[in-house]
């Protein structure tokens, strides 16, 4: 990552969403700051409904927000958009190419409205479709058009990029290359802005992470530090002959909280390390086998499901304080969901 705190290029305060009107609101976006320093790559993650999309496109200048501030590469990017546009690159989750045109002849259309476009060979080698030249869209496989969508958003070399869910669709393999060539964009200058569901897919890529949850964001950090926020697990069944009280005091150990299913124990903990090692002291000094003993560090996975699950609590909480909320009503997103390399 080639970054820091003052070097930022996207810049996003307080930043609010809202659909709808006749006093129907529905606030999609409530007050989300963060910031992406340049050579970063960030991941957007969140359930469906979360606010990913309303804030990319917030950032992409594709709508004025409601209230808050966003600025991309030092300017506002709705009433500055000529400034940003040409030096941004933007996948969407969904292409719509014409369906008669082959893969050349969609990158040649795209880059004759694109500044400093690739050639097509050069925009077509790095995701794999070089191959697949003359072959007409209607012909490519979910997968290939997903790649299709990268070359379109890579055509003209910009300085920040926005990946929108950039690989569902792909295989496994599809999937592992396609990281590949982030990561090397990445290492190349490149700023990422990533919104996905795969959390692997965060975990392997991105330098932070924030996790949104109806329109707020409920955790941000790289993550490692995500993660670390959740306790670690430690689970093993009692040998023969011994209860949950003939172990050392478990509170002492950084158990956080545990509990027990017939003979097996199930721990919770903060500190992985002095925990096990501590069991496995007294293991050895009691001469005793912990069968099954299975020693799990927290996952992003946990982390974000647990984090979902408190702030969707803290949620109902306010809602039974304050009666039921006015109807919500989506209207149309202001804008159109346009690439970003069109000059």
């Amino acid at each position: 990552m080639n970054t820091n705190e003052h070097d930022d290029v996207i810049e996003v305060t307080d930043l609010r969403r809202v659909y709808g009107g006749d006093g129907r609101d529905f606030e999609a976006v409530r007050g989300v700051t963060f910031s992406v320093g340049r050579g970063e790559l960030f991941a957007l993650l969140g359930t469906n409904g979360a606010g990913k999309t309303s804030t990319v496109e917030l950032i992409e200048g594709l709508a004025p927000p409601a209230g808050g501030r966003v600025r991309v590469l030092g300017h506002d990017p709705y009433t500055h958009r000529a400034a940003v546009r040409p030096r941004i690159g933007v996948m969407l989750q969904e292409g719509g190419f014409p369906s008669e045109l082959t893969v050349a002849e969609t990158i040649r259309m795209w880059a004759a409205c694109t500044s400093g476009a690739r050639p097509t060979e050069q925009a077509l080698e790095p995701v794999g479709l070089a191959h697949r030249s003359d072959v007409r869209v209607k012909q490519l496989s979910g997968g290939e058009k997903r790649r299709l969508d990268l070359a379109l958003a890579l055509l003209g070399r910009p300085e920040i990029l926005f990946l929108d869910e950039p690989t569902t669709g792909l295989d496994v393999e599809g999937r592992r290359s396609t990281w590949e060539l982030v990561r090397e964009l990445r290492d190349g200058g490149t700023t990422v802005l990533l919104t996905t569901h795969y959390l692997e897919e965060a975990e392997e890529l991105a330098d932070r992470l924030a996790i949104l949850h109806e329109g707020t964001i409920a955790a941000i950090g790289t993550p490692a530090e995500v993660t670390a926020s959740q306790p670690s697990r430690i689970s093993f069944e009692l040998p023969d002959g011994y209860f949950p009280g003939d172990l050392p005091p478990l509170a002492e150990l950084g158990v956080s909280c545990h509990e027990t299913a017939g003979r097996v124990i199930k721990l919770r903990t903060n500190e992985l390390q002095r925990t096990a090692t501590a069991l496995l002291v007294w293991a050895e000094r009691a001469r005793v086998e912990l069968r099954g003993l299975d020693v799990r560090p927290a996952s992003l996975e946990e982390a974000f499901l647990r984090i979902a699950r408190e702030a969707g609590a803290r949620g109902s909480e306010r809602t039974t304080t304050a009666g039921p909320p006015a109807a919500r009503t989506a209207g149309p997103i202001s804008g159109t969901r346009n690439r970003g390399t069109a000059a």
